[in-house]
This record gives structure tokens, sequence and C-alpha cells, in this order.
């Protein structure tokens, strides 16, 4: 369970009828809320297939930051300093875009402006982070080397003042209670058909959105034409685990080098907690979820028992380091790839793509545009179709060594049931992705089936969470896979 999660008192209908607008956003997490924001005097909607905010947006560490480890330090790294210029002018937009919502509508969302931090242990980085600070101060963003507020060794480290938290939840229920326009929870998407002027948007349940725009402002695309998103990308996974603490630190820091270490503090009226990041892998590999949260308690050495919250979360990342933002088909957008830094690019994509749909220019649009191509794009083809063959193959062998005795599976009919035993009773279903076949992995913390291949997830009885499927996978004998 994320420290995130909110009890909520107010909740948006599902839609029950076919519905013609302009625009339609799908997702209702960080980039399709600011979306409908910058569009809500138009005559737009959004659907979300479960609550606002739920994904990945309540799973993240909720940093508003420009110094990143794996995007701006990693262009300058890899000598691509235009891109790195550019990039970093665009997260300083960005981040500049959020704060204005929020100072605007008096949004209520435990903002703090905090130091940021990149550290290292290993020489080699840090000769690497003291050449870029150089690189930032030239670009006139003031850096520290004192590194003495972070509780944890490290052997260097740079520093910006300028950064912020917050919490990602009541951010966005305080923007949409701040808007009048259709919202429609509880309503998913199974399909998008052109017409010569329109978009045909059918939901689960049968109703239709007759639109002329279209945003998907999903975390994974649940569509694979045109844009074929798992040829283009790779999916990551990170651990995160909250711990009571004494004090509210405030300061955010993360590694630049092996092992990841992430950090941040947060304080939730009389009790602060410090939420520790760590054990990030492709979810090609490392499947067993256990371990994996057991690896995060001993980098940052804590015990099981201090723990108050644990959860995990998954970031769609590209070749280049950048984004995918914008149009994939005429008056199709698309918005993910977010890299692990969603935060600030969530803002940044709402307003390239209303840009794009009210006809105006944005200097960011061509840096993220999805339609870039080049040697590491052409390489993230090949490398993921290996992977994603892979993953796929490997899917495919039950039961894995590391899963515990409540789980069991059969052959029924022919057709592989896995069955999970708690105290409520016995949970049956069958576990194959709907999306592309893939098998499924049962995580034995958070008792969900995730998919190894692109990020789908399913509760214990089969339901869909979230992902690219568009089914569940509730035990049904007499479907056909």
């Amino acid at each position: 369970m994320s420290l995130w999660e909110m009890k909520r008192t107010n909740f948006y209908s599902k839609l029950e009828e076919n519905k013609i607008v302009d625009t339609l956003i799908i997702g209702g997490g960080m980039s399709g809320v600011q979306t409908l924001y910058q569009m809500r005097d138009q005559n737009v909607c959004l659907v979300e297939a479960e609550e606002i905010g739920v994904g990945v947006s309540q799973n993240t560490t909720a940093k508003i930051n420009y110094l990143q480890d794996n995007t701006l330090f990693s262009l300058w790294k890899e000598g691509h300093q235009e891109l790195a210029i550019s990039y970093l002018a665009s997260q300083l937009a960005g981040m500049k875009l959020l704060l204005d919502i929020i100072e605007k509508e008096d949004i209520s969302c435990d903002l703090e402006e905090v130091p940021s931090f990149l550290v290292a242990n290993d020489l080699n980085y840090v000769s690497k982070l003291k050449n870029f600070k150089k690189f930032l101060e030239h670009h006139s963003i003031q850096v520290t080397e004192d590194i003495s507020l972070i509780q944890e060794s490290f052997s260097y480290g740079i520093g910006v003042f300028d950064t912020f938290v917050f919490h990602p939840l009541k951010f966005l229920l305080g923007i949409v209670s701040k808007l009048q326009v259709p919202i429609y929870e509880h309503t998913k998407i199974v399909k998008i058909v052109r017409g010569e002027e329109f978009y045909f948007c059918h939901t689960l349940d049968g109703h239709c959105i007759r639109a002329k725009h279209v945003v998907v402002a999903c975390h994974y695309s649940f569509f694979l034409k045109p844009f074929f998103l798992p040829m283009k990308s790779s999916v990551e996974k990170s651990y995160l685990v909250a711990i009571p603490v004494k004090k509210n630190l405030k300061y955010t820091y993360i590694s630049v080098d092996k092992p990841l270490m992430s950090v941040r503090f947060y304080q939730d009226g009389k009790q602060s907690y410090q939420i520790c990041l760590g054990a990030s892998h492709d979810i090609s590999i490392q499947q067993n979820d256990k371990k994996n949260f057991e690896e995060v308690l001993q980098l940052f050495q804590k015990k099981e028992k201090d723990v108050a919250f644990f959860w995990s979360n998954v970031d769609v990342k590209t070749k280049d380091h950048l984004a995918y933002i914008g149009e994939v088909a005429p008056n199709l957008f698309l918005s993910t790839g977010y890299q692990t830094w969603g935060m600030i690019t969530s803002s940044l994509s709402a307003k390239i793509i209303s840009d794009a749909i009210y006809g105006e220019e944005n200097e960011f649009a061509f840096l993220f545009r999805p339609k870039r191509m080049s040697l590491a794009m052409l390489e993230q083809c090949f490398s993921s179709l290996f992977v994603n063959s892979f993953s796929f193959i490997r899917s495919k062998y039950y039961p894995k060594s590391w899963y515990s005795k409540d789980l069991s599976f059969s052959f029924q009919n022919g057709k592989l049931i896995a069955t999970y035993v708690d105290e409520l009773g016995e949970h049956s279903v069958h576990p194959v992705c709907p999306h592309l076949k893939c098998g499924l992995i049962f995580n034995q913390l958070e008792k969900t089936w995730d998919c190894p291949c692109h990020s789908s997830r399913f509760d214990k009885d089969g339901n869909w969470l979230k992902g690219p499927a568009k089914e569940s996978i509730s035990e049904n004998l007499k479907t056909k896979d």
C-alpha cells in the first residue's frame, strides 16, 4: 500500500451513455488531469478506468526535481550537450508550470521547497559529477558540494536548492475539484476506431465517445498500432518503503552509480516518514518481489518491522532518455516514457499537447516528438524485440522456484489455472496477460499478478488494476487463449 493512498468522500460517476466532445482525454493521472486543466474552457472530457490518481501517480516518490540522474545527467554524461541544455530548459519550464498551477488554484498538497542532491561513491562517477557541476553553473544553476545533510555516507555529491516535494494525490484531487468539466471514473476505453473526421472511442460497457482529438495519457498505451510502444521502450520496476522517523529532514537525493538509492521525506501531521527507493530493474528480470523488497531494506539498513508502508512502481523508459509526447496519428496524441521523472514532465506534456490541439507552437514539442528517429531508437527496437521475446518465453515457466506453498498450479480442460489460498479462501485465475499473452508473475507481498513484459497488473482474484491489458484474468475455462 502506497503512502499516498487516500480515503475519498467524493467520486465521479461512470459513463452511462454515448457522448460527443471535441477532445477526449484518456487517463486520470498527472498527465491526463493537467491536460484537462489546460483545456478546461473547451468541449472536453476525461475518462479514467479506475479512479483519479490510483495508478502510477500514487506510487511515485513525488519529487518536483530537475536534477535527474537518468535523464539530464545521462544526456550530459553521454556527450549530448545540446540535448542536455534543451532538456534542462524543458524541466525548468515544466516545474514552473506545475508550481504556477498550485499557486493560482491555491491547492493544498503539502508542497515543500527542499534541496536535492546527486551522489556517488564510485570514483569515476565522482569525477563526472564534478564536471557536471560546471555544466550546471554555466547555465546559471546555483550548485553546492555540501552534502552534510544526508544521513547515509557518500564520497561526493552536488546539490541544488530550488526543488520541491509534494503529495501527488492531494494535488490531483485539488485540481479536479476546481474544474467544471465532465470527468468519468470506472470508464475504461478498450477500442479506438478512426473515422474520416472523428475518433470513435468504445468503452468496456459498450458506450461510445466521439471526439475530434484524443489524448492517450495512460502510463502505458493500451493499443499496439500505430505507435508500437513495446518496440520503442522498456519498463523498469522499483521498490519503495516508508519508514517512520522522528523528524522531516527536508532533502532528497539519488545516487548516479550503483546500487541505486533514492530518498525523500514526508510529514503527515505529527508523523514524519523517510521514503526509500531501490532495487530498480527491468521487469523482465529479478522477478522475485519479496527478495527485491528485502534488498531495499538491506541497502538502507532498515528492518522489516520498521516499515509502515511498502509498494512498487513501474516506469516506461526510452533509449535516448526522452519521453514520447505528441501526435502519433492525425489528432491522436500520446504521452508516455517519463523515465521515472513524471511530476515535471507531466506538466510539460499537458502544455505541449494542449498547444498542439490549439494550433499553437511549443518550444519543447520537437524535443519530445514521438516520431523522432536516431541510432539509439533503432537500437531500442532491436533490444526491445529481444527482451520482450525473452520475457515471453521465460514467463511461461511455472511454478517459480520462490513461490510459497499457498500458490498452486493445475490444468483444467487444457488451460493453466493458478490458485492462491489465503484466509478468505481460494482465488483462481488464468495467469496469462490478455495484452500480448505473457505469463504473469505472482507478487507475494502485494498479492497481485504482474506482467513481466508490459507491466499490466491484476489483483489476486484476477481483476484488472492497471496497464495495457483490456480484460481481467478471472478464471474462465471456456475462454481460449
